[in-house]
Protein backbone atom coordinates (compact mmCIF):
# COMPACT_ATOMS: atom_id res chain seq x y z
CA UNK A 1 0.00 0.00 0.00
CA UNK A 2 1.21 3.50 -0.78
CA UNK A 3 2.29 5.87 1.98
CA UNK A 4 -0.61 7.73 3.65
CA UNK A 5 0.98 11.13 3.00
CA UNK A 6 1.45 10.33 -0.69
CA UNK A 7 -2.13 9.08 -1.01
CA UNK A 8 -3.44 12.31 0.48
CA UNK A 9 -1.39 14.35 -1.98
CA UNK A 10 -2.57 12.20 -4.90
CA UNK A 11 -6.21 12.67 -3.95
CA UNK A 12 -5.73 16.40 -3.49
CA UNK A 13 -4.32 16.51 -7.03
CA UNK A 14 -7.10 14.25 -8.36
CA UNK A 15 -9.74 16.52 -6.83
CA UNK A 16 -8.14 19.43 -8.63
CA UNK A 17 -8.08 17.48 -11.90
CA UNK A 18 -11.79 16.66 -11.58
CA UNK A 19 -12.66 20.30 -10.86
CA UNK A 20 -10.58 21.43 -13.84
CA UNK A 21 -12.20 18.77 -16.02
CA UNK A 22 -15.62 20.06 -14.99
CA UNK A 23 -14.66 23.70 -15.60
CA UNK A 24 -13.26 22.99 -19.06
CA UNK A 25 -15.72 20.41 -20.41
CA UNK A 26 -18.96 21.22 -18.64
CA UNK A 27 -17.82 24.83 -18.61
CA UNK A 28 -18.24 25.33 -22.33
CA UNK A 29 -21.82 24.06 -22.39
CA UNK A 30 -22.64 26.25 -19.38
CA UNK A 31 -21.05 29.10 -21.32
CA UNK A 32 -23.04 28.26 -24.45
CA UNK A 33 -26.27 28.42 -22.41
CA UNK A 34 -25.16 31.73 -20.89
CA UNK A 35 -24.50 33.18 -24.35
CA UNK A 36 -27.71 31.80 -25.87
CA UNK A 37 -29.76 35.05 -25.73
CA UNK A 38 -26.88 37.09 -27.17
CA UNK A 39 -25.51 35.00 -30.04
CA UNK A 40 -28.84 33.53 -31.14
CA UNK A 41 -31.24 36.24 -32.34
CA UNK A 42 -33.84 34.00 -34.00
CA UNK A 43 -35.38 30.66 -33.09
CA UNK A 44 -33.37 28.89 -35.79
CA UNK A 45 -30.11 30.46 -34.62
CA UNK A 46 -30.82 29.43 -31.05
CA UNK A 47 -31.53 25.90 -32.23
CA UNK A 48 -28.12 25.89 -33.91
CA UNK A 49 -26.49 27.11 -30.68
CA UNK A 50 -28.21 24.45 -28.57
CA UNK A 51 -27.35 21.69 -31.01
CA UNK A 52 -23.64 22.41 -30.70
CA UNK A 53 -23.81 21.00 -27.16
CA UNK A 54 -27.01 18.96 -27.39
CA UNK A 55 -25.34 15.55 -27.92
CA UNK A 56 -22.58 16.05 -25.32
CA UNK A 57 -23.76 18.20 -22.41
CA UNK A 58 -25.05 15.22 -20.40
CA UNK A 59 -21.70 13.44 -20.64
CA UNK A 60 -19.89 16.60 -19.58
CA UNK A 61 -21.82 16.66 -16.29
CA UNK A 62 -20.11 13.39 -15.34
CA UNK A 63 -17.18 15.52 -14.19
CA UNK A 64 -19.38 17.30 -11.65
CA UNK A 65 -20.66 13.96 -10.36
CA UNK A 66 -17.12 12.60 -10.14
CA UNK A 67 -15.98 15.69 -8.24
CA UNK A 68 -18.85 15.41 -5.73
CA UNK A 69 -18.19 11.70 -5.34
CA UNK A 70 -14.48 12.27 -4.76
CA UNK A 71 -15.21 14.83 -2.04
CA UNK A 72 -17.70 12.46 -0.39
CA UNK A 73 -15.40 9.42 -0.40
CA UNK A 74 -11.90 10.91 -0.09
CA UNK A 75 -12.62 14.00 2.05
CA UNK A 76 -15.72 13.18 4.16
CA UNK A 77 -15.15 16.01 6.64
CA UNK A 78 -14.95 18.50 3.77
CA UNK A 79 -18.15 17.06 2.29
CA UNK A 80 -19.99 17.25 5.62
CA UNK A 81 -19.03 20.83 6.47
CA UNK A 82 -19.29 22.36 3.00
CA UNK A 83 -22.51 20.67 1.88
CA UNK A 84 -24.26 21.48 5.16
CA UNK A 85 -22.85 25.02 5.48
CA UNK A 86 -23.45 25.94 1.84
CA UNK A 87 -26.80 24.13 1.78
CA UNK A 88 -28.92 26.93 0.34
CA UNK A 89 -26.27 27.94 -2.19
CA UNK A 90 -25.82 24.33 -3.33
CA UNK A 91 -29.60 23.90 -3.54
CA UNK A 92 -29.83 26.94 -5.83
CA UNK A 93 -26.98 25.61 -7.99
CA UNK A 94 -28.60 22.18 -8.22
CA UNK A 95 -31.96 23.74 -9.09
CA UNK A 96 -30.30 25.66 -11.92
CA UNK A 97 -28.51 22.50 -13.09
CA UNK A 98 -31.75 20.51 -12.97
CA UNK A 99 -33.66 22.95 -15.18
CA UNK A 100 -31.03 22.53 -17.90
CA UNK A 101 -32.08 19.01 -19.00
CA UNK A 102 -35.71 20.05 -18.68
CA UNK A 103 -35.01 23.04 -20.92
CA UNK A 104 -33.15 20.95 -23.49
CA UNK A 105 -35.88 18.30 -23.64
CA UNK A 106 -38.97 20.52 -23.42
CA UNK A 107 -37.96 23.46 -25.63
CA UNK A 108 -38.67 21.70 -28.93
CA UNK A 109 -41.93 20.08 -27.82
CA UNK A 110 -44.06 23.06 -28.89
CA UNK A 111 -43.58 25.61 -31.71
CA UNK A 112 -45.02 28.50 -29.64
CA UNK A 113 -42.53 31.44 -29.42
CA UNK A 114 -43.62 32.10 -25.82
CA UNK A 115 -42.93 28.48 -24.89
CA UNK A 116 -39.50 28.43 -26.49
CA UNK A 117 -38.52 31.84 -25.10
CA UNK A 118 -39.41 30.64 -21.61
CA UNK A 119 -37.11 27.63 -21.89
CA UNK A 120 -34.39 29.75 -23.48
CA UNK A 121 -34.44 31.93 -20.36
CA UNK A 122 -34.41 28.81 -18.19
CA UNK A 123 -31.34 27.53 -20.05
CA UNK A 124 -29.66 30.92 -19.58
CA UNK A 125 -30.27 30.72 -15.82
CA UNK A 126 -29.04 27.11 -15.84
CA UNK A 127 -25.79 28.25 -17.41
CA UNK A 128 -25.04 31.40 -15.41
CA UNK A 129 -26.22 30.54 -11.88
CA UNK A 130 -24.12 27.39 -11.25
CA UNK A 131 -20.95 29.12 -12.44
CA UNK A 132 -21.68 32.16 -10.27
CA UNK A 133 -22.42 30.09 -7.16
CA UNK A 134 -19.39 27.82 -7.58
CA UNK A 135 -17.18 30.89 -8.01
CA UNK A 136 -18.62 32.59 -4.92
CA UNK A 137 -18.12 29.39 -2.91
CA UNK A 138 -14.51 29.16 -4.06
CA UNK A 139 -13.91 32.79 -3.15
CA UNK A 140 -15.19 32.15 0.37
CA UNK A 141 -12.52 29.50 0.86
CA UNK A 142 -9.92 32.29 0.95
CA UNK A 143 -11.92 34.26 3.53
CA UNK A 144 -12.72 31.22 5.65
CA UNK A 145 -16.07 29.75 6.58
CA UNK A 146 -17.69 29.98 10.06
CA UNK A 147 -17.66 26.44 11.45
CA UNK A 148 -16.16 24.46 14.31
CA UNK A 149 -16.02 20.94 15.75
CA UNK A 150 -17.12 19.88 19.23
CA UNK A 151 -15.44 17.29 21.43
CA UNK A 152 -17.08 14.47 19.42
CA UNK A 153 -15.81 15.98 16.14
CA UNK A 154 -19.33 16.91 15.07
CA UNK A 155 -19.24 19.96 12.81
CA UNK A 156 -21.38 23.05 13.39
CA UNK A 157 -21.84 25.78 10.78
CA UNK A 158 -22.58 29.18 12.35
CA UNK A 159 -23.00 31.39 9.28
CA UNK A 160 -25.81 32.32 6.91
CA UNK A 161 -26.36 32.43 3.18
CA UNK A 162 -26.04 36.20 2.75
CA UNK A 163 -22.77 36.25 4.69
CA UNK A 164 -21.25 34.45 1.71
CA UNK A 165 -22.08 37.36 -0.60
CA UNK A 166 -19.23 39.72 0.27
CA UNK A 167 -17.23 41.67 -2.33
CA UNK A 168 -14.26 39.32 -2.86
CA UNK A 169 -16.33 36.11 -3.29
CA UNK A 170 -18.71 37.98 -5.61
CA UNK A 171 -15.73 39.06 -7.71
CA UNK A 172 -14.61 35.42 -7.82
CA UNK A 173 -18.15 34.48 -8.87
CA UNK A 174 -18.04 36.96 -11.75
CA UNK A 175 -14.63 35.59 -12.75
CA UNK A 176 -16.05 32.06 -12.79
CA UNK A 177 -18.92 33.20 -15.01
CA UNK A 178 -16.46 34.86 -17.39
CA UNK A 179 -14.37 31.67 -17.54
CA UNK A 180 -17.43 29.65 -18.53
CA UNK A 181 -18.54 32.26 -21.08
CA UNK A 182 -15.05 32.31 -22.58
CA UNK A 183 -15.15 28.54 -22.95
CA UNK A 184 -18.59 28.81 -24.53
CA UNK A 185 -17.65 31.58 -26.96
CA UNK A 186 -14.56 29.78 -28.26
CA UNK A 187 -16.53 26.55 -28.61
CA UNK A 188 -19.26 28.32 -30.59
CA UNK A 189 -16.65 30.01 -32.78
CA UNK A 190 -15.29 26.55 -33.54
CA UNK A 191 -18.64 24.83 -34.13
CA UNK A 192 -20.77 27.45 -35.93
CA UNK A 193 -20.67 29.66 -39.00
CA UNK A 194 -21.67 33.10 -40.27
CA UNK A 195 -23.69 35.35 -37.92
CA UNK A 196 -23.53 33.13 -34.83
CA UNK A 197 -19.81 32.67 -35.26
CA UNK A 198 -19.21 36.41 -35.73
CA UNK A 199 -21.18 37.26 -32.59
CA UNK A 200 -19.35 34.56 -30.62
CA UNK A 201 -16.00 35.95 -31.72
CA UNK A 202 -16.98 39.50 -30.78
CA UNK A 203 -18.22 38.50 -27.34
CA UNK A 204 -15.28 36.13 -26.84
CA UNK A 205 -12.67 38.83 -27.39
CA UNK A 206 -14.26 41.11 -24.80
CA UNK A 207 -14.77 38.27 -22.32
CA UNK A 208 -11.14 37.15 -22.72
CA UNK A 209 -9.87 40.63 -21.83
CA UNK A 210 -12.23 40.89 -18.85
CA UNK A 211 -11.14 37.44 -17.64
CA UNK A 212 -7.48 38.46 -17.64
CA UNK A 213 -8.24 41.76 -15.85
CA UNK A 214 -10.45 40.21 -13.16
CA UNK A 215 -8.02 37.36 -12.52
CA UNK A 216 -5.20 39.87 -12.02
CA UNK A 217 -7.45 41.98 -9.78
CA UNK A 218 -8.32 38.95 -7.63
CA UNK A 219 -4.62 38.17 -7.23
CA UNK A 220 -3.72 41.71 -6.18
CA UNK A 221 -6.65 41.84 -3.75
CA UNK A 222 -5.69 38.49 -2.25
CA UNK A 223 -2.06 39.52 -1.85
CA UNK A 224 -2.66 42.98 -0.40
CA UNK A 225 -5.81 42.88 1.71
CA UNK A 226 -6.99 39.40 2.63
CA UNK A 227 -5.73 37.51 5.65
CA UNK A 228 -4.59 33.99 4.86
CA UNK A 229 -4.13 30.97 7.11
CA UNK A 230 -0.89 29.36 8.23
CA UNK A 231 -0.18 26.26 10.33
CA UNK A 232 2.30 27.10 13.08
CA UNK A 233 2.30 23.81 14.99
CA UNK A 234 4.14 20.67 14.01
CA UNK A 235 2.02 18.41 11.82
CA UNK A 236 2.29 14.79 10.78
CA UNK A 237 1.30 14.43 7.10
CA UNK A 238 0.70 10.74 7.68
CA UNK A 239 -1.12 11.23 10.98
CA UNK A 240 -4.75 10.62 11.91
CA UNK A 241 -7.60 12.58 10.34
CA UNK A 242 -8.31 14.84 13.28
CA UNK A 243 -8.73 18.52 12.33
CA UNK A 244 -8.52 19.91 15.87
CA UNK A 245 -4.99 18.87 16.87
CA UNK A 246 -3.09 21.66 15.12
CA UNK A 247 -2.63 25.39 15.65
CA UNK A 248 -3.46 27.84 12.88
CA UNK A 249 -3.10 31.62 12.72
CA UNK A 250 -4.39 34.24 10.29
CA UNK A 251 -2.05 36.73 8.68
CA UNK A 252 -2.02 39.01 5.66
CA UNK A 253 -0.15 37.53 2.72
CA UNK A 254 -0.30 33.95 3.99
CA UNK A 255 -2.02 32.79 0.79
CA UNK A 256 1.11 33.81 -1.11
CA UNK A 257 3.47 31.76 1.08
CA UNK A 258 3.59 28.86 -1.35
CA UNK A 259 4.49 31.15 -4.25
CA UNK A 260 7.07 32.98 -2.16
CA UNK A 261 8.71 29.69 -1.19
CA UNK A 262 8.70 28.47 -4.78
CA UNK A 263 8.91 31.56 -7.04
CA UNK A 264 8.57 29.46 -10.20
CA UNK A 265 4.91 28.90 -9.29
CA UNK A 266 4.26 32.55 -10.17
CA UNK A 267 4.46 31.32 -13.75
CA UNK A 268 1.08 29.60 -13.31
CA UNK A 269 -1.06 32.74 -12.74
CA UNK A 270 1.04 34.61 -15.30
CA UNK A 271 0.30 31.86 -17.80
CA UNK A 272 -3.41 32.14 -16.98
CA UNK A 273 -3.42 35.86 -17.81
CA UNK A 274 -1.28 35.33 -20.90
CA UNK A 275 -3.49 32.56 -22.33
CA UNK A 276 -6.65 34.59 -21.72
CA UNK A 277 -5.16 37.49 -23.70
CA UNK A 278 -3.89 35.13 -26.40
CA UNK A 279 -7.42 33.71 -26.71
CA UNK A 280 -8.67 37.13 -27.78
CA UNK A 281 -5.92 37.36 -30.38
CA UNK A 282 -6.57 33.85 -31.70
CA UNK A 283 -10.26 34.58 -32.07
CA UNK A 284 -9.40 37.71 -34.02
CA UNK A 285 -7.08 35.75 -36.34
CA UNK A 286 -9.73 33.03 -36.87
CA UNK A 287 -7.71 30.23 -35.28
CA UNK A 288 -10.72 28.84 -33.45
CA UNK A 289 -9.39 25.45 -32.37
CA UNK A 290 -6.30 27.12 -30.92
CA UNK A 291 -8.54 29.68 -29.19
CA UNK A 292 -10.52 26.91 -27.49
CA UNK A 293 -7.30 25.23 -26.36
CA UNK A 294 -5.93 28.56 -25.11
CA UNK A 295 -9.15 29.28 -23.22
CA UNK A 296 -8.98 25.82 -21.63
CA UNK A 297 -5.37 26.42 -20.58
CA UNK A 298 -6.40 29.73 -19.02
CA UNK A 299 -9.13 27.95 -17.05
CA UNK A 300 -6.62 25.31 -15.96
CA UNK A 301 -4.16 27.98 -14.78
CA UNK A 302 -6.75 29.96 -12.84
CA UNK A 303 -8.00 26.92 -10.91
CA UNK A 304 -4.46 25.57 -10.39
CA UNK A 305 -3.38 28.95 -8.99
CA UNK A 306 -6.26 28.93 -6.50
CA UNK A 307 -5.53 25.34 -5.45
CA UNK A 308 -1.82 25.97 -4.92
CA UNK A 309 -2.50 29.17 -2.98
CA UNK A 310 -4.85 27.34 -0.61
CA UNK A 311 -2.59 24.31 -0.09
CA UNK A 312 -2.63 22.53 2.33
CA UNK A 313 -6.00 23.99 3.36
CA UNK A 314 -9.23 22.57 1.97
CA UNK A 315 -11.72 24.60 4.02
CA UNK A 316 -10.42 27.19 6.52
CA UNK A 317 -12.54 28.22 9.51
CA UNK A 318 -12.67 31.97 10.18
CA UNK A 319 -14.19 31.54 13.66
CA UNK A 320 -11.97 28.67 14.84
CA UNK A 321 -8.85 28.74 12.62
CA UNK A 322 -7.33 25.71 14.32
CA UNK A 323 -10.37 23.67 13.26
CA UNK A 324 -9.68 24.34 9.59
CA UNK A 325 -9.70 21.33 7.30
CA UNK A 326 -6.44 20.53 5.55
CA UNK A 327 -5.08 17.86 3.24
CA UNK A 328 -3.38 16.23 6.25
CA UNK A 329 -6.34 15.92 8.62
CA UNK A 330 -9.60 15.68 6.63
CA UNK A 331 -9.16 12.58 4.49
CA UNK A 332 -10.59 9.08 4.62
CA UNK A 333 -8.50 6.18 5.87
CA UNK A 334 -5.37 4.99 4.11
CA UNK A 335 -7.11 1.82 2.90
CA UNK A 336 -10.08 3.78 1.52
CA UNK A 337 -7.85 6.16 -0.42
CA UNK A 338 -5.81 3.27 -1.80
CA UNK A 339 -8.81 1.23 -2.98
CA UNK A 340 -10.37 4.35 -4.54
CA UNK A 341 -7.10 5.12 -6.31
CA UNK A 342 -7.03 1.66 -7.89
CA UNK A 343 -10.62 2.11 -9.09
CA UNK A 344 -9.78 5.55 -10.45
CA UNK A 345 -6.73 4.27 -12.34
CA UNK A 346 -8.96 1.68 -14.00
CA UNK A 347 -12.04 3.72 -14.84
CA UNK A 348 -10.78 7.29 -15.39
CA UNK A 349 -8.83 6.33 -18.55
CA UNK A 350 -12.02 4.65 -19.82
CA UNK A 351 -13.94 7.90 -19.28
CA UNK A 352 -11.21 9.91 -21.03
CA UNK A 353 -11.01 7.54 -24.03
CA UNK A 354 -14.77 7.46 -24.40
CA UNK A 355 -14.98 11.26 -24.16
CA UNK A 356 -12.29 11.66 -26.81
CA UNK A 357 -14.10 9.19 -29.08
CA UNK A 358 -17.43 11.03 -28.69
CA UNK A 359 -15.88 14.37 -29.58
CA UNK A 360 -14.19 12.84 -32.59
CA UNK A 361 -17.45 11.35 -33.85
CA UNK A 362 -19.30 14.64 -33.33
CA UNK A 363 -16.63 16.88 -34.86
CA UNK A 364 -17.61 19.38 -37.52
CA UNK A 365 -19.81 22.44 -37.85
CA UNK A 366 -23.44 22.74 -36.76
CA UNK A 367 -25.51 24.75 -39.24
CA UNK A 368 -29.14 25.42 -40.06
CA UNK A 369 -28.89 22.77 -42.76
CA UNK A 370 -27.57 20.07 -40.42
CA UNK A 371 -30.23 20.62 -37.76
CA UNK A 372 -32.87 20.47 -40.46
CA UNK A 373 -31.63 17.03 -41.49
CA UNK A 374 -31.34 15.74 -37.92
CA UNK A 375 -34.59 14.32 -36.57
CA UNK A 376 -33.41 14.43 -32.94
CA UNK A 377 -32.21 18.03 -32.99
CA UNK A 378 -33.34 20.50 -30.32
Amino acid sequence: MLDYELLRLIWWALLGILLIGFAILDGFDLGVAGLLPFVGKTDVERRVVLNTVGPIWEGNQVWLILGGGAIFAAWPALYAVSFSGFYLAIFLALFAIIIRPVGFKFRSKMPSPQWRNFWDRALFVGGIVPALIFGVAFGNLFLGVPFYFNEELRSFYTGGFFELLTPFPLLCGVLAVLMMLLQGSTFLALKTEEKIQKRSIAYGQVIALLTAILFALCGVWLWSSIEGYAIISKINPAGPSNPVIKEVIRQTGAWMAWHQSYPLTYAIPAFGIFTALITALLLRTKCYACAFISSSLSTFSIIATAGLSLFPFLLPSNTHPSHSLTVWDASSSQMTLFVMLIATLIFLPVVLVYTAWVYRVLRGKVTEKTIGQETNSY
